[in-house]
């Protein structure tokens, strides 16, 4: 038995069903994409078995693009949660045959409240596609099943349904790049979008040592802090340098080190600083890596020290760089 090529043919039968179910999208799908556009209150998704699954991640989608949704399951619609549905709601439902038990039994009432409906069936004589004010067809060939009777290409073409509607009402409503970051302030995007420098800077014990101090003592107060660096400030508190573990290497080099001189004369006294703890992260990411350094200082407008920012800190917060997130988009 050859399983790869059975994976190979269950690939080639989803995308054939998807790119013949493409092709006979028409102006019903726009009419569905109307009464998702004009509902006041949300559009609720509702399917039993696999067709409810798929629901669930449609709920899901549209309402994390900007389009108010949640799933309702018919079984429990039927003892009570009937009472989540309102007028100004919207109902999309999903049942291959159109004929599903459970939903068939919510229909009746839906249409008393006078609920649009949009049904996604394969079945268009259906109960479903009857009381439906759209319905949009979900009818595959062949499943990819070998019995044909696992929910496989159906389940596939459905969910591909789902998403061009939630695709097509994100671009039909303007929805933006900054709206679904707020909506995912977790992810990637959300984080590129809205992290910012104070957000995750290191404000408290931070390695700081005076201008004066010897170099075995800064190397001390260097290891305590677990930076790689250690700041030097002068006899008011303002930044003077920077000296981190690539400094001290160098310093080894050099012809007159002393342990005991001041960590000053090892030090970057032009160490890269920035002052608006307002940047956004990713941004602070960019300006780390254009410089090849591994910490920028962050100071206030009198040359105080604010906080630092460790590239490991950004690694950690899961801060990619905006240039690497555009390339890879």
């Amino acid at each position: 038995m050859d399983l790869l090529k059975i994976a190979k043919e269950t690939f080639q039968i989803e995308a054939e069903s998807l790119l013949s179910a493409a092709g006979e999208l028409d102006e019903r799908f726009l009419e569905a994409l109307e009464l998702i556009s004009a509902t006041q209150g949300k559009l609720i998704i509702a399917g039993v078995g696999k067709s409810g699954l798929v629901g669930a991640k449609m709920a899901a989608t549209f309402a994390s693009t900007g389009t108010p949704s949640f799933f309702l399951h018919p079984t429990e619609a039927l003892h009570g949660d009937l009472g989540m549905i309102s007028r100004g709601d919207t109902l999309l439902a999903i049942s291959y045959s159109g004929e599903s038990e459970e939903l068939v039994k919510i229909l009746p009432h839906i249409k008393r409240f006078d609920i649009p409906l949009i049904g996604l069936t394969a079945n268009a004589g259906s109960t479903l596609a009857q009381y439906a004010d759209v319905a949009l067809s979900i009818a595959v060939v062949k499943e990819a099943c070998p019995f044909g009777a696992a929910p496989t290409t159906s389940t596939t073409c459905t969910m591909a349904l789902g998403d061009a509607l939630a695709v097509a009402m994100m671009q039909k409503r303007g929805f933006k790049e900054e709206e679904f970051a707020s909506f995912h302030p977790g992810g990637s995007l959300g984080k590129r979008l809205f992290v910012k420098i104070k957000d995750i800077m290191r404000r408290d014990a931070l390695p700081i040592v005076g201008e004066g101090e010897k170099l075995k003592d800064a190397i001390v107060v260097m290891s305590e802090g677990r930076l790689g660096s250690v700041l030097i400030v002068d006899s008011r508190e303002k930044l003077a340098a920077v000296l981190s573990d690539g400094d001290l290497r160098r310093a080894l080099m050099r012809s007159d080190f002393d342990l005991n001189a001041p960590a000053l004369l090892y030090a970057n006294k032009n160490p890269k600083i920035y002052t608006d703890s307002n940047l956004l992260a990713s941004e602070a990411l960019e300006i780390i890596e254009a410089n090849r350094i591994q910490m920028l200082v962050i100071t206030h407008s009198d040359d105080t020290i604010a906080g630092v920012l460790h590239i490991h800190d950004l690694i950690n917060a899961g801060i990619k760089s905006v240039h690497l997130t555009k390339e890879k988009a």
